[in-house]
């Protein structure tokens, strides 16, 4: 149920079930978890885009399950629901959306973190509508990414927004032509690529660490960070790639 591929040093992570408009079940869940051990374990892969086979990002849990009281195989240990909303990683991913992304499949986009999207694109958390909440993330993070009363009216009335309306708020990283959703994210990993390894990840971790800090904390954290690479051949390679005027060679270590 996920397709795993390689371009370059970004793995492209597919949700494969378009004739269920990518709803989560057990596969997806297992096979979205396994993924992420897979670029995570992999020091030639540098970040990952997460997208949806056919029209739809992902309509997020298969309600059949809740249906049937089986809604427990959407869940993994490490990552919860979808096997990602509260998986730990280290490297930078990248949601590309060309089509709805509603309730967990908003909760899937918000837990990467940039989103790509078109104008195709539909965020949104509609649980409210089958006596649900978004539980997954989606309360927690919706409010972080656009203005506070925008993020409640979308929570309460369980409506959604286009693309266009979540770029224009700051939700959506890069806005880009209907249908090329997965060529724009791959291109903003490979500008993301372009730097030097180590120095994404750390900035990645004070950048998700920030909103429950205080400024001084977060401060201190990036001097840390620095003291930290400062003893990695990455760290010299840099400056020294820039007296000499060529790329840098980045080796990540």
């Amino acid at each position: 149920m996920i397709e795993f591929a390689v371009h370059g040093r970004t793995a492209l992570l597919t949700i494969n079930r378009p004739e269920a408009r990518n709803a989560v079940d057990r596969e997806v869940a297992e096979g979205l978890e396994s993924a992420i051990d897979r670029l995570e374990a992999d020091d030639e892969l540098w970040s990952g885009v997460l997208t949806g086979a056919g029209s739809s990002f992902s309509a997020g849990a298969d309600l059949k399950l809740f249906a049937s009281g089986d809604d427990k195989y959407m869940f993994t240990e490490r990552g919860n629901f979808a096997g990602i909303v509260t998986r730990e990683r280290t490297k930078p991913l990248i949601a590309a959306v060309d089509g709805p992304a509603l309730a967990g499949g908003c909760e899937i986009a918000l837990a990467c973190d940039l989103i790509v999207a078109s104008p195709a694109a539909r965020f949104g958390l509609p649980e409210v509508k089958r006596s649900l909440v978004a539980a997954a993330g989606g309360l927690a993070r919706l409010p972080r990414v656009l203005p506070p009363q925008v993020a409640a009216r979308l929570m309460l009335t369980g409506d959604s927004m286009d693309g266009e309306q979540a770029h224009a708020l700051g939700m959506v990283a890069e806005l880009c032509p209907t249908g090329r959703a997965v060529e724009a994210a791959l291109a903003l990993a490979d500008r993301i690529n372009a730097n030097a390894p180590l120095a994404v990840r750390a900035t990645l971790r004070i950048l998700r660490a920030r909103a429950d800090q205080t400024f001084d904390e977060t401060f201190a954290e990036g001097r840390r960070a620095m003291r930290e690479l400062s003893a990695t051949e990455d760290y010299r390679e840099g400056p020294r790639a820039f007296v000499e005027k060529r790329p840098p060679r980045w080796q990540g270590r």
